[in-house]
């Protein structure tokens, strides 16, 4: 008898917790669903269309198979834009670091106790979100342009000759790439230094600990998710960025990123296997950078 009142107590306490299970389930469903329609299903037909064979006879239509030949070709063919769209985006990550960290740290430390300039100055890093991202960029095209004034200005001085030009360069495609990506890299910054607890940074200078050390053994590793966050949000975008890089914006033929590349054969030449194809290769080496770097740095949470 005992026995049997111990295992209508247990039946009784479990299905309070089968209910709360099937209540969360419930609640997960429109999510799982969206990310299975939207991501899933897009990225299984990407995959799909990535070992396509193009039909001749036919102007952009392909058939699906089993071809690995579209990587192969792609591969050889693209790799200098695969390195170069590396090489620009970590360039940019890096100099969006360089300019956004004292920015975030006098928002977020300096400026703590001045609520209404904090306020102010956060408005004014969100602010280009307020313009289209084609249009700043098109009008950093206008100021470096032949005849505009920066490029006038550097003329005038004597450091550009009349041939010089900056739109065209690697440099003004990092450039527009550091430009567009700041709020993105300042925003989770700002959101780490302003939990930082300045009690530590006086602690630090009690215990006679230079600035440098303070920033270096206090500030900057309690600070390393916002910087891991930051440099994410801002790297995965710029490597697959392609309007900067554009021949219509700041780039030039020899400036071309695999976002130029991809668009082109999607949109122009029309390759669909191989736009697909260079897509997931793209994906597949952001995401082993990305989690190589997460785990180097010890914030694997962020995955």
């Amino acid at each position: 008898m005992a026995m049997s009142a111990l295992a209508v107590a247990d039946t009784k306490k479990a299905s309070p917790q089968r209910r709360a299970s099937w209540v969360a389930f419930a609640l997960l469903l429109p999510g799982l669903a969206y990310l299975a329609l939207f991501f899933v299903v897009p990225f299984v037909s990407l995959l799909m269309t990535s070992f396509g064979v193009n039909d001749t006879s036919q102007y952009g239509a392909f058939y699906y198979a089993f071809n690995w030949q579209n990587y192969v070709d792609v591969i050889s063919e693209y790799w200098p834009q695969f390195l170069r769209s590396f090489w620009y985006a970590l360039l940019a990550t890096l100099f969006a670091l360089l300019i956004s960290y004292p920015i975030a740290y006098f928002i977020g430390v300096v400026l703590r106790d001045r609520p209404l300039i904090r306020n102010l100055l956060l408005v004014l890093v969100i602010a280009p979100f307020f313009i289209s991202f084609l249009l700043r960029t098109l009008a950093w095209k206008a100021l470096f342009a032949d005849e505009g004034p920066v490029v006038g200005f550097l003329q005038a001085i004597g450091v550009f000759g009349p041939q010089d030009h900056i739109t065209g360069t690697g440099f003004a495609v990092v450039f527009g790439l550091t430009y567009n990506f700041i709020p993105f890299m300042t925003l989770p910054l700002f959101a780490s230094l302003d939990r930082l607890d300045t009690r530590l940074l006086e602690a630090s200078s009690d215990l006679y600990a230079t600035p440098g050390q303070t920033f270096w053994r206090v500030t900057f590793p309690l600070s390393l998710p916002g910087v891991v966050s930051g440099t994410l949000l801002t790297f995965i975008p710029a490597t697959g960025d392609y309007v900067n890089a554009s021949q219509a914006f700041l780039g030039s033929p020899s400036t071309t990123m695999i976002g130029n590349v991809i668009q082109s054969k999607f949109l122009i030449t029309v390759n669909y296997p191989q736009a697909a194809a260079l897509s997931i290769l793209l994906m597949a080496v952001i995401l082993i950078i990305v989690g190589s770097y997460v785990r180097r740095t010890g914030t694997d949470d962020l995955l």
